[in-house]
């Protein structure tokens, strides 16, 4: 298992640590765990997973009426 750091999770999805925070507060990314007094990390394969959902949603036709 491999854990990635802040920085590391930013450059994958290219969101503000600011904007990844309200999405794992809303349910919506992968949760952080904590390390160390002063380190978190994020599980790689949770956050690969998270961004393979949304590959997938782009490869499938929009069912929504135009």
């Amino acid at each position: 298992m491999r854990m990635l750091s802040k920085r590391q999770v930013k450059e994958l999805v290219l969101y503000s640590p600011q904007h990844i925070a309200r999405l794992e507060a809303a349910g919506q990314f992968p949760q952080r765990v904590q390390l160390g007094a002063n380190r978190v990390g994020w599980v790689e394969a949770e956050v690969l997973d998270w961004l393979q959902e949304r590959l997938d949603r782009r490869d499938k036709p929009d069912d929504t009426p135009a």
